[in-house]
């Protein structure tokens, strides 16, 4: 526990899944999150509701069971079971893991590439059009993740990291997401110390002056960005564009990368 200002600090990590907002319990601008991802996954349920449908038929008839695959991931301080489709085959965790995969370019994200032979067929077109994260809908509605924030890591993922980045840690400090800032930028195209900038910078900018105007843009450029519809974000653009919504007063939230 500790204190800033007056109020004394909630220890959000000893609360169910459900009530953690985020480490300085900011009671309004994580309650206001919460509204924003409950409402807008609910409306969106006439369509994600059917997608979701023909995924599990798809996978089911094309490629078989189990459709879907669930990990432990890290939200927050702990771990707890995720789910997400199938997309590769049934003992790819196996073969390709932070374990038995070397770090390489000094990149501890396990990021696996688009042409990799662990795809399935069907499982590569879910992949391609970002669909694979769609049951996480679920962890939503239940309070388990946000629909904006830093991805859930295996604790494996978080280790390696930690032994280059102590401030790992910082991408926890708000809800997991389904997607988050690093997804309008490319896994692929981004270094581990600028990832872990824009996932630190987002949870600050979101836990300190939360706005939905940023979380909103967000999932919209996840879509036009997927899709190749307007092209990705550069590292230092997103970070501003993310400081503008923690207003003049208050920047920077995290020092300048050197």
């Amino acid at each position: 526990m500790s204190e800033r200002g007056a109020g004394k600090l909630v220890d959000w990590r000893k609360l169910p899944l459900s009530l953690r907002f985020e480490p300085n319990f900011k009671y309004f601008e994580m309650n206001t999150k919460r509204v924003f991802d409950v409402i807008v996954t609910l409306l969106a349920s006439v369509t994600w509701v059917p997608v979701f449908v023909v995924c599990v038929l798809a996978i089911a008839i094309l490629d078989g069971r189990p459709v879907f695959y669930v990990s432990r991931r890290r939200v927050g301080r702990d771990a707890i079971r995720i789910v997400k489709f199938r997309t590769m085959m049934r003992d790819a965790e196996r073969v390709y893991n932070r374990e038995s995969v070397p770090v390489s370019n000094n990149i501890r994200f396990l990021n696996t590439p688009a042409d990799s032979p662990l795809y399935t067929p069907i499982g590569r077109i879910i992949e391609r059009l970002a669909l694979t994260e769609l049951p996480q809908l679920l962890h939503v509605l239940k309070g388990d993740m946000s629909l904006v924030g830093n991805r859930p890591l295996p604790e494996s993922v978080v280790a390696a990291l930690a032994e280059a980045f102590p401030q790992v840690t910082d991408r926890f400090l708000t809800p997991s997401g389904i997607t988050g800032p690093v997804q309008l930028v490319g896994r692929s195209a981004i270094s581990d110390e600028d990832r872990l900038m824009l996932e630190g910078t987002y949870c600050r900018v979101a836990r300190d002056h939360y706005s939905w105007r940023l979380d909103f843009m967000i999932l919209l450029y996840t879509v036009l960005v997927t899709q190749r519809l307007v092209p990705p974000f550069g590292v230092t653009e997103l970070r501003q564009l993310m400081l503008g919504f923690a207003g003049s007063e208050h920047s920077p939230v995290l020092p300048p990368k050197e």
